[in-house]
């Protein structure tokens, strides 16, 4: 594949609301190569409209950056997306009609792949057995991860594909696979699918982030996620194709020079994403200083924190971005042990300018929280696992208990405490939903830690970039890349957890941009149009 010749065109939107911090009154814009060009009002506008390729007209939709999903995975994404999706069976018979019906209708299939199902919302509150599997498929193989990806029931014919699985670790006869025996099986029921298939997935996940807004995501990719070929395969095509940017991470660890350029040799930008310290919550995975409320052991340990440290120290040399995957207390603890140490050895300064990330990084403490900051940690987070297990009756309580529960994303107390924030979906673990992401951090189940609409649609666009390096983008100022989203939307209010700081930002000296309102039960902005470095990537259709 060859990578496409960028059309540049200069284009004069003009009558609508542009979210701009160089004018927070501005009513159009003008692109050039690329870039924003200009950012003012309507009166001014008229002195660029002789001089422009294409003038649009804007009537009365509102313009702002393109959203960054700082957390995604493509290919299963795609999957999910044209493939077997159980997250709305409400029962457990729901979802096993819900495979034969699948298994029936994909005869040819050589594995058949879900995605999706959460015993913890059925009322039997149990996954499927391997024995209903196997009759729902008539005996074919199939791998079903659970939501959250850390653990999978399969049928007995894929078990047979991979020899020895009943050895390796996380094996389990009646219970869901993890750790090895579950990345084994992964393994093999993704290598029956055909470049073809990765491709069209790849391909279907990328336009629907982009109907979406979003002019980029940040892939985390893998070897006990993905593999080699899915991952520069994946770049390959969002370079030779009108999509959304694509942010290549690879986690694997980098213990020198060699590693970090075979790193490097793959597209990626960082060692980084999904390096897994532990695992998810909802597995039982994730790894905890006290035990579980709803299980007798603390999860699970991949990395301790002088793994940390090796890592991070070997990256920060390298002067490659580092990151991990860590979401239980005693997780974030190993990270920033492991973060700290190295910067006993490197520098607080160099390993501070390196902007290393935590993925998730859920249940924070003040002293971790205080630690991120410190060492300039980027917290990568995901608000819609708040909206989706959060609350007195959400699995996260059940899970840890209620008190425990309450404590996780603190997003308002990493703010105050200067942590960068970069958010993202994790798709397909939540869908991609920007703007439902930004509502569910500004209204959090956990009142304390609501930020506002600002904040968190901050962290959704210009968060993104920072946590890959960019501080000159996210944000529409002369100068920036002309990544930008028009959209559909109601009245432009601004949104806080304090009433005193909306009362002042509706003031018009305040100066402070509005944006949609985001109350929960409120239609969220409808895309219209989505561009990337200018180049359109999606456009509604009828409109």
């Amino acid at each position: 594949m060859t990578e496409r010749e960028p059309e540049h065109r200069t284009v004069l939107l003009r009558g609508g609301d542009v979210h701009s911090p160089a004018d927070p009154f501005a009513t159009a814009m003008v692109v050039e190569r690329g870039h924003v060009a200009w950012v003012g009002s309507e009166g001014a506008a008229d002195a660029f409209a002789p001089g422009v390729d294409e003038v649009v007209d804007l009537e009365g939709a509102l313009v702002t950056p393109a959203f960054t999903d700082a957390h995604v995975h493509t290919t299963a994404t795609g999957l999910a997306l044209t493939g077997l999706d159980l997250s709305g069976a409400r029962t457990l018979d729901d979802a096993l009609a819900l495979v034969r019906e699948f298994a029936a209708a994909r005869p040819g299939d050589r594995v058949l792949l879900g995605h999706g199902w959460d015993a913890a919302r059925w009322p039997e509150r149990r996954h499927p057995t391997r024995a209903e599997l196997d009759a729902a498929t008539d005996g074919r193989p199939l791998y079903l991860p659970r939501v959250d990806v850390h653990s999978a029931v399969v049928t007995t014919a894929l078990l047979d594909l991979v020899p020895g699985v009943t050895a390796l670790d996380g094996y389990h006869p009646e219970a869901p696979l993890t750790g090895a025996a579950h990345h084994a099986v992964r393994a093999a029921a993704h290598a029956a699918v055909t470049p073809a298939q990765r491709t069209a997935a790849q391909r279907a996940a990328l336009r629907h982030a982009a109907s979406l807004g979003i002019g980029t995501v940040h892939e985390c990719g893998g070897p006990e996620i993905s593999d080699e070929d899915d991952f520069t395969a994946l770049l390959a095509l969002a370079r030779t194709e009108d999509l959304p940017r694509v942010v290549g991470y690879w986690a694997e660890p980098v213990a020198g020079e060699q590693d970090a350029a075979r790193v490097r040799a793959l597209g990626a930008v960082g060692a980084a994403g999904d390096l897994f310290v532990d695992g998810s919550l909802g597995s039982h995975t994730a790894c905890l200083h006290a035990a579980y409320a709803d299980a007798p052991h603390t999860g699970a340990a991949h990395l301790d924190a002088a793994a940390v440290a090796a890592h991070v120290t070997a990256c920060t040399r390298a002067g490659l971005q580092a990151g991990f995957h860590a979401i239980g207390d005693a997780a974030v603890t190993a990270v920033v042990d492991g973060v700290r140490a190295a910067a006993q050895t490197v520098g607080l300064s160099r390993v501070r300018a390196a902007r290393h990330r935590v993925e998730h990084a859920e249940m924070l403490t003040p002293e971790t929280i205080a630690a991120f900051a410190e060492l300039g940690l980027t917290a990568s987070v995901q608000p819609a696992f708040d909206a989706a297990w959060g609350g007195e009756d959400g699995m996260y309580a059940e899970r840890l208990g209620a008190e425990r529960a309450r404590t996780l994303n603190p997003y308002a107390a990493l703010l105050r405490a200067g942590v960068p924030l970069a958010f993202g979906s994790d798709s397909p673990v939540t869908p991609l939903d920007p703007w439902g992401g930004v509502r569910a951090a500004a209204f959090h189940r956990t009142p304390e830690h609501r930020v506002s609409v600002r904040a968190a649609f901050t962290a959704h666009t210009r968060g993104g970039w920072r946590a890959a390096g960019r501080d000159d983008a996210g944000v529409l100022v002369p100068g920036a890349p002309a990544d930008y989203a028009v959209w559909r939307a109601g009245d432009l209010v601004v949104q806080a957890p304090d009433d005193r700081v909306a009362r002042w930002s509706t003031d018009p000296r305040s100066g402070t941009p509005g944006l949609p309102d985001l109350t929960p039960g409120t239609p969220l902005p409808v895309c219209l149009r989505t561009v990337v470095s200018g180049q359109t990537v999606f456009v509604r259709p009828n409109e």
